[in-house]
C-alpha cells in the first residue's frame, strides 16, 4: 500500500513542489519515497511520484518508481495472487530480482498487456509510463478499493491517490463543487457516487475496472478491462451455494493474509467480520487480534456478543471506547485529511479504531466490506425478497418469518410495510429518507431524484448491485482507505474477491434469504467455523453511533460552533438548525443530517478560497 501522484503535459513542475508533494504523501508511504521525471517531444513532461508502505518484500530493491526495460511503474495496492502469477511468468522465461508483487505486476503487463489484468486478483491504482512510445496508463481495480483522482486542464493531466497531491503539484487551490455539497446534505451519502462528481470542480476518479491510456500526443482512450456477467444460474442449489461460498471465502482470506508484516482485524458482533476472523483463526491457524468499538447506546452496542465470540475463538482482543473528547477539533483534522466532509459518523468512529490499531504497530487491517451487498444484508432486502417470491410456495413462510423476526427491529417507517414493493416495485423513498423536509432547510431550491442502474431483471439483485457499485461500497472504500492510510495502514477486504463476486451473482434470488435470515448462504457456509451465537443474530449494527454520544448538545461551546456566523448560512437556514438542536430525541435521519451539516460547515470554512 502506497501513495502515488503525477503529471503528464506541457507544464514544468519544480523540484521544490515535487518534494513538498512527497512530504504530503508520507502517511501513505513512510518507508521510502522517490520520483521519476522526463522531458520528451519538445515541451512535454512526465512526473511520477511514489511513497511506499512496505508490506511484501521489505527491502529497498522493491522501492518505486520501479523500472523494467522501457516501462516505469508506480503502484498503490496489493496483488494477492502474485505467487501464482510469478510461477506462470517463470515458466514463460521471466526471472525476478525481488520477491515483491510490484515486479510481478509490471512483468504481467509486459507479457500480456492490459489483458493480463484478468489474471490478477487484488486491489490497485497504478501508473505505467513507457519511455519507448511516451505513453502513460492509469488504472484502477475492479471494485475501486484504491482511489485514483484525476484533474484535466489544457495540455495536461494530474493524478493522485488524494486530492491534496493534485493541488500541490498544480500549485493552486481548487474551486468547491457546491452542487455536490447540496447532494451530500439533502440526499445523503448514498447519492455521492451516482455521478462522477466530487467536492471540487474538475476532480474526478478513474472509474472502477477501467484503464486510461494516453499516447504521446495526449489522446486518451478508456478501456473497460472488466465487464462482469450478471446472469443467474438456476441450476445452483442451496447446498451447492453454501459449499462453494465456504471454499472461495477460505481461499480469499488465505490470500489476503499474505504479508511480511502483521495484520489486525476490525471486529463487530456481525457474521461478516466474524467469518473472516474465524476462518483466519480456526482454519488457517492465524494469531488473530480483533479491534472493536464499544458504544454505550443500546441501539448500537454489541459488547456481549463480541465478548462471547472472543472467548469461544480464543483470540486477542482490544476495545476502543467512544467519548466526547475533542470531537469537533478531531473531526476538523479528519476533514482536512479527507479533503472532503466525512461521509457518515461511522467513519469518524472507524478512524478512532484505525488509530488504536496503529498504536499496536499493525500495518494492515482486514474488514468485512461488501458482504451485505453480495449476500443480502439490509432490511429492505427482506421486502424485496418477499416481492421476488410472492407467487411461490415460499411467500407465506417468508412473510411469517419477517413479521416475527424483522418487523419489530426495523426503524425506517417505510420498511415496516411487508407489501411495500408489491404495491410499487419502483419505490425508493426509504433510501433518500426525508429529503423533502431537508430541502426546506435551504435558501435555494435543490432537487435530484433517485436513480439506479439496470443490471439484471431481479429487483433484489439489482438493488444489491447498485449498492455494490454506486451507493454503499464506494463510500465504504473511500472512507476506509483514507482513514487507514492516515495512520499508514493498508486496508484489505476479503469479500471483494473476483471469484466470490462471480459466483454470488449467479446464485438464484430465492436462495438468498431463509427463515427470515438475510445472508443465509453466508451464515450456513460458516456453520462450525463462526460461533453459533453470531450466526443466529438478526440485529444489524456495525460501527455506528448517534451523534449526541460524541457531543454534549447542551454545552455553550457546541451551540456557538453550530450557530455562529459561517459561510454555511449562505446555503442553510439558521432557524432550521436551531429547531433540530431543540429536539430531545433525534430520529436517525435527522441525526445523520446534523452530522452532514457539521461536516459541510467545517469543510466550507477550511476549503473556501
Amino acid at each position: 500500500m502506497c501513495g502515488i501522484a503525477g503529471y503528464i503535459g506541457n507544464k514544468k513542475i519544480s523540484d521544490i513542489s515535487i518534494q513538498q508533494c512527497l512530504e504530503l504523501m508520507y502517511n501513505r508511504g513512510p518507508d521510502s519515497k522517490g520520483f521519476y521525471k522526463k522531458k520528451y517531444i519538445e515541451n512535454k513532461n512526465v512526473y511520477l511520484l511514489h511513497t511506499r508502505l512496505s508490506i511484501i518484500d521489505l527491502e529497498q530493491r522493491s522501492n518505486q518508481p520501479f523500472k523494467i526495460g522501457s516501462k516505469i511503474l508506480i503502484y498503490n495496492g496489493e496483488l494477492y495472487n502474485y505467487i501464482e502469477l510469478k510461477k506462470e511468468l517463470i515458466q514463460l522465461g521471466y526471472s525476478f530480482s525481488t520477491s515483491s508483487d510490484t515486479e510481478v505486476l509490471l512483468n504481467m503487463f509486459i507479457e500480456f498487456g492490459w489483458k493480463g489484468l484478468d489474471k490478477c486478483e487484488g486491489m490497485w491504482a497504478f501508473a505505467i509510463y513507457d519511455e519507448y512510445d511516451n505513453s502513460i496508463i492509469l488504472c484502477r481495480d475492479r471494485f475501486g478499493e484504491k482511489p485514483l483522482y484525476i484533474f484535466k486542464e489544457k495540455n495536461g493531466l494530474y493524478f493522485g491517490s488524494e486530492i491534496k497531491y493534485i493541488v500541490k503539484l498544480k500549485g493552486e487551490s481548487l474551486n468547491i463543487n457546491y452542487n455536490h455539497i447540496y447532494r451530500y446534505l439533502i440526499n445523503g451519502y448514498k447519492s455521492l457516487y451516482k455521478t462522477n462528481e466530487s467536492f471540487f470542480n474538475g476532480i474526478t476518479e478513474i472509474p472502477t475496472g477501467t484503464l486510461l491510456h494516453i499516447n504521446n500526443e495526449g489522446k486518451e482512450k478508456n478501456i473497460k478491462y472488466w465487464k462482469p456477467c450478471f446472469d443467474v444460474d438456476e441450476s445452483i442449489t442451496y447446498e451447492d451455494a453454501v459449499l462453494e461460498v465456504k471454499n472461495i471465502l477460505i481461499n480469499s482470506v488465505k490470500m489476503r493474509l499474505r504479508s511480511d508484516v502483521k495484520l489486525a482485524f476490525c471486529m463487530s458482533g456481525g457474521v461478516d467480520s466474524n467469518s473472516l476472523i474465524s476462518i483466519a483463526k480456526k482454519i488457517l491457524n492465524y494469531d488473530v487480534h480483533g479491534f472493536t468499538i464499544v458504544n454505550s447506546d443500546s441501539r448500537y452496542e454489541e459488547k456481549a456478543l463480541v465478548d462471547s465470540s472472543v472467548s469461544e475463538l480464543g483470540i486477542r482482543h482490544t476495545e476502543v471506547y467512544l467519548n466526547e473528547c475533542n470531537f469537533l477539533s478531531r473531526l476538523r483534522s479528519l476533514i482536512l485529511q479527507h479533503d472532503s466532509p466525512v461521509y457518515t459518523i461511522t467513519w469518524y468512529i472507524q478512524w478512532l479504531l484505525m488509530e488504536c490499531i496503529a498504536s499496536y504497530g499493525y500495518k494492515i487491517s482486514i474488514s468485512g466490506t461488501a458482504a451485505d451487498e453480495l449476500f443480502s444484508g439490509y432490511f429492505d432486502h427482506h421486502l424485496l425478497y418477499l416481492y421476488e417470491v410472492y407467487n411461490t410456495d415460499k411467500y407465506s413462510r417468508s412473510l411469517e418469518a419477517w413479521k416475527k423476526n424483522i418487523q419489530p427491529i426495523v426503524r425506517n417507517p417505510f420498511l415496516k410495510d411487508s407489501e411495500l414493493f408489491l404495491k410499487d416495485s419502483n419505490f425508493r423513498d426509504h433510501i433518500y429518507l426525508n429529503v423533502k423536509t431537508f430541502s426546506n432547510y435551504f435558501k435555494n431550491k435543490w432537487f435530484e431524484s433517485f436513480k439506479e442502474e439496470n443490471y439484471c431483471k431481479s429487483l433484489l439483485k439489482n438493488r444489491m448491485l447498485n449498492e455494490l457499485f454506486h451507493e454503499v461500497v464506494p463510500v465504504i472504500l473511500h472512507e476506509d482507505d483514507l482513514n487507514a492510510m492516515s495512520f499508514s495502514i493498508e486496508n484489505r477486504s476479503p469479500f471483494l474477491d473476483r471469484k466470490l463476486f462471480d459466483f454470488t451473482v449467479k446464485i438464484p434470488t430465492h436462495l438468498l434469504i431463509k427463515n427470515g435470515f438475510a445472508k443465509a448462504i453466508l451464515r450456513d457456509s460458516m456453520k462450525g467455523i463462526v460461533p453459533d451465537r453470531v450466526i443466529t443474530e438478526r440485529r444489524k449494527v456495525g460501527f455506528n453511533a448517534p451523534i449526541f454520544s460524541l457531543i454534549d448538545k447542551n454545552s455553550n461551546t457546541f451551540r456557538e460552533f453550530i450557530l455562529d456566523k459561517s459561510i454555511i448560512f449562505d446555503f442553510v437556514k439558521r432557524n432550521k438548525i436551531e429547531k433540530i438542536l431543540k429536539k430531545n430525541n433525534l430520529p436517525n435521519s435527522f441525526s445523520k443530517f446534523l452530522f452532514y451539516y457539521i461536516n459541510a460547515k467545517i469543510f466550507l470554512e477550511e476549503f473556501q478560497g
